[in-house]
């Protein structure tokens, strides 16, 4: 489907000019397909909030016509810690954090709707209750949910403050230089393949800290401190300098001698103040089995 902006569409943000013309569409649809590449200007990938110009060309995949249905599913949900407001769930790899308009099961939405019901914050939409920030399918560990709205928009304001701590362990190809080091690179969509990101002049802030733990002779175990949480940052940050994790085929690793579902990494520690409290909680969970195998084999090629 093809829409032409006119002189009345000047200025008017893109999600909110397509919900009015698109009917049977949610907002939050209209967003989920304009961030997945199926909603393009130009032939180009563009924020929601971009703001239409006279003769934009927007083309609009026919994904718009399927219905997102979410439906509550018996998944067993490994919780690290729980209040009032919040928990804390160690998620396990293969699963979505929450659907997609091409995935609609089997996330950990579905089992967090199961548990919990209508007792988690909506300010995201259906498709994203209770997330307050996400990992990819194949990273495991730590994820904040949300139970409320006024706790979802207290975990919002720290995470903008860079008030919370997320630590992750991964291991990465070829032997990391640097003992510490910052990664400030700026990040964005890639324009010729939308499923990945890339470092770009004009994309978003993103800093790692990237801290070795141990050299191999062929790989490097290193822990990862995000300043900022950008889509896919890691992966992206240490590719770009010519480390990817390992068994990351998305970024260029390809497949290494020892088989894990995909790349090598962890969300292990996560340190934030409990909602509405002075009380700081510091998570910490032992490495996957995937991190274990790897480490372990390359612990026998040592430098």
């Amino acid at each position: 489907m093809i829409y032409i902006a006119d002189e009345n569409d000047e200025g008017k943000r893109l999600d909110i000019r397509l919900t009015e013309f698109l009917e049977e569409a949610s907002r939050s649809k209209i967003q989920a397909l304009i961030k997945s590449g199926n909603i393009l200007v130009n032939k180009e990938c563009k924020k929601a909030s971009y703001q239409l110009k006279e003769n934009d060309e927007v083309e609009i995949s026919d994904k718009i016509s399927e219905p997102l249905s979410i439906k509550p599913q018996d998944i067993p949900l490994n919780i690290i810690y729980e209040d009032e407001n919040c928990l804390v769930i160690n998620k396990p790899k293969e699963m979505l954090t929450h659907p997609t308009n091409t995935e609609t099961e089997n996330t950990l939405v579905n089992a967090l709707l199961y548990k919990y019901g209508n007792n988690l914050s909506d300010i995201n939409g259906d498709f994203r209750r209770g997330i307050v920030h996400r990992l990819d399918r194949n990273t495991t560990g730590l994820l904040i949910i949300a139970k409320n709205n006024k706790t979802h928009e207290y975990f919002s304001q720290q995470i903008k403050e860079h008030k919370i701590e997320k630590k992750y362990r991964a291991i990465v190809k070829g032997i990391w230089e640097k003992d510490e080091e910052i990664i400030d690179l700026p990040i964005g969509r890639n324009p010729k393949q939308p499923h990945k990101m890339m470092v770009l002049p004009d994309g978003k802030d993103s800093k790692t800290i990237v801290k070795v733990i141990k050299r191999f002779k062929e790989a490097t175990a290193i822990e990862l401190t995000l300043i900022t949480g950008r889509t896919h940052q890691i992966r992206v940050h240490t590719s770009f300098r010519n480390h990817p994790i390992y068994n990351d085929t998305l970024y260029g690793a390809g497949k290494g001698k020892v088989h894990t579902t995909e790349q090598v990494l962890q969300s292990y520690s996560l340190t934030f103040t409990k909602p509405f409290s002075d009380e700081i909680i510091k998570l910490e969970i032992p490495p996957d089995e995937d991190y274990k195998k790897v480490y372990n084999y390359f612990e026998g090629k040592e430098l």
